[in-house]
């Protein structure tokens, strides 16, 4: 048996990590692809497509964490960090999503217009695009450092959904057991 889908505002843990991870790796495939000039399309357009779904999963990550924000323990200095982690992720939304239309206008825009641009303006372009992306990436890690603190120094959690069944009282001491014969369904 599958474990419960946590509710929309128990999902924040879950889906931070994909923008996170996606927009730090797009800018490697962009250098991949300015060394390996006969695959440089084909990782373009893949560094795009890491751009899309990570910037799309941010707006995604930013909505799950207002709503787990709603039922945060709070005190003077959570609010602090959680208002400042809040608008870091906006900012760093607004970045990424600007980073994307930047890059799909360079990659796809040649292509549309049937006017490609020289080598050495193409490099220029991408060079100080990716200049640009640091930015970006620096922003993104102070938002996610602050969200480490709400969680590693402040103690904050996300709200889980209990377990679907009741761990009987025997089980309790032994935490494998319990982990175990829940998942096989038996008591």
């Amino acid at each position: 048996m599958l474990p419960p889908i946590p509710d929309w505002d128990s999902l924040h843990p879950l889906i931070i990590h994909f923008p996170i991870a996606l927009l730090i790796t797009s800018p490697l495939l962009i250098l991949a692809g300015m060394i390996l000039k006969r695959q440089r399309h084909g990782l373009y357009v893949a560094a795009f497509l890491l751009m899309l779904i990570g910037t799309l999963s941010s707006f995604v990550a930013i909505s799950t964490g207002e709503a787990a924000g709603e039922f945060a323990d709070r005190n003077e200095t959570v609010n602090m960090v959680i208002e400042k982690h809040e608008e870091l992720a906006e900012l760093t939304r607004t970045v990424f999503a600007l980073l994307t239309v930047m890059f799909a206008a360079f990659i796809f825009g040649p292509k549309l217009f049937r006017k490609e641009l020289s080598p050495g303006l193409s490099t220029v372009v991408t060079l100080a695009f990716l200049l640009f992306y640091v930015g970006g990436t620096t922003i993104l890690a102070n938002t996610a450092h602050q969200g480490g603190r709400l969680v590693h120094e402040l103690g904050v959690r996300a709200l889980m959904q209990p377990s679907v069944t009741e761990i009987p009282a025997k089980q309790l001491s032994d935490p494998a057991s319990s982990r175990i014969t829940e998942f096989c369904g038996k008591d």
